[in-house]
């Protein structure tokens, strides 16, 4: 699988997640929501991991920058 997510893009998501993440052990969201942004923040955090989102894939989309050539 290709990579097709660049370090902002990563970084961002990581963000996300652990705010969602202190949002829900700090109960200021709880029930349904908490469960459905918990399972947003654990995607975030893997496809951060994994370094490809596959929602990009379909589309052809990447933040990832392109290699220099000639280097």
């Amino acid at each position: 699988m290709n990579l097709n997510m660049g370090l902002i893009d990563r970084i961002i998501r990581v963000v996300i997640a652990v705010t969602i993440g202190i949002l829900i052990v700090l109960q200021q969201v709880t029930g349904v929501a908490a469960i459905i942004l918990g399972v947003i923040a654990g995607i975030f955090l893997l496809t951060s991991i994994v370094g490809t989102c596959p929602l990009y894939l379909p589309f052809g989309l990447s933040t990832k920058k392109k290699a220099s050539e000639g280097k």
